[in-house]
């Protein structure tokens, strides 16, 4: 190309490939057999509707070959979707898979919405549900009778929660979003290729949407008000880029763990301060992708990241541009004494399996 075509040259098609010779290391399976806390293999996220994994039969061999124990499965829903997720996972295959079930917040807008929705977190739970599943639209855009949006320590909420620890389940919860998800749409904002290709996304309308710290304020508020439930706070205890907040939410409340789901990206371009965090809370990090379909692939790169001391790697190997962030990452290199438990042991205690 001329340098005139060059200065033509627009950013998505920009795809450098990097001349770093790093240390490439083969991680095929988990150290330790290991739980999955953060995947989806339902219907509710499928884009045709149908089953996000088409052959369970095929996965369990995949599991089995990459020393993957058990799959959180977050999208039981509510009602029949979550009788069918329990029939096709859970009954079919033991002890392999573990099903989340969710709530219908919309029923909170009507007069006994509260008492309905624990009387259907009961159902889920007595037909086999072994957690809540909370995703980020409370906060963003689940609303009370009046219209306002709810957020997720809105003290009316609280008989759910006080439900979830008498029936002694987890609640996962996802509030909020990378942060840039909440920044103007601008040159300076590290996720706009992201945002342009998925502009749902973006929360930064302040019209529309309460601040990135206003969430972060209402989680802490609700985990703060409910010590005797269990919360596991999503993709790094919903804030990755900020491990000092969530080092601080770790030592303050004993019943706030967090997952990694999907966050590799952020946890791998702050390597020192990951690996500082989990050491200091080895009992509060749970293993979790957030890659689904699940594949061999996507869970032997997260060994390689937990396992191995590799440096400057793509977090997005298939993908010519990364899509969390032009950057790479680095390996975590957690000792053996911490695997155990951030792989299989948390899970396990907190889940009871």
């Amino acid at each position: 190309m001329s340098a005139d075509s060059l200065a033509e040259l627009r950013l998505r098609d920009y795809t450098p490939r990097s001349q770093a010779r790093a240390e490439v290391t083969s991680v095929p399976t988990a150290a330790v057999p290991c739980v999955d806390v953060h995947n989806h293999l339902g219907r509710w996220l499928s884009p045709d509707g149908g089953w996000l994994v088409r052959d369970a039969a095929a996965l369990i061999a995949m599991m089995d070959e990459c020393q993957v124990a058990t799959v959180v499965n977050l999208d039981g829903r509510w009602g029949e979707e979550l009788g069918e997720n329990l029939d096709r996972y859970d009954a079919t295959y033991p002890g392999r898979f573990v099903t989340f079930c969710q709530l219908d917040w919309r029923l909170v807008a009507e007069p006994d919405g509260v008492d309905r929705l624990v009387r259907e977190l009961r159902a889920s739970v007595a037909r086999g549900a072994r957690g809540l599943k909370v995703w980020k639209d409370l906060g963003l855009r689940v609303r009370d009778a009046d219209g306002g949006l709810l957020p997720p320590g809105d003290p009316r909420l609280a008989p759910i929660w006080r439900t979830c620890a008498e029936l002694r389940v987890p609640v996962l919860i996802h509030s909020a979003d990378p942060v840039a998800f909440f920044e103007p749409l601008d040159r300076h904002n590290e996720r706009l290729e992201e945002l342009i290709e998925n502009p749902d996304w973006w929360f930064g309308d302040r019209d529309r949407f309460p601040t990135f710290g206003e969430l972060m304020r209402s989680l802490e508020v609700l985990v703060k008000a409910h010590p005797g439930t269990v919360f596991i706070g999503a993709h790094v205890g919903c804030n990755a880029e900020d491990l000092r907040w969530v080092d601080r939410m770790l030592t303050a409340y004993p019943n706030f763990h967090i997952d990694l789901g999907g966050r590799m990206a952020e946890l791998g371009r702050q390597p020192r301060a990951a690996r500082a965090l989990f050491l200091r809370h080895p009992e509060r990090v749970l293993f979790g992708t957030d890659a689904f379909p699940p594949r061999g692939d996507d869970y032997r790169l997260w060994f390689r990241f937990l396992e191995s001391a590799d440096e400057a790697f793509s977090y997005a190997p298939d993908e010519a541009v990364p899509p969390q962030g032009r950057w790479q990452v680095h390996a975590l290199d957690l000792p053996a004494t911490v695997l155990p438990s951030l792989y299989a042991a948390n899970a396990r205690r907190l889940l009871r399996l």
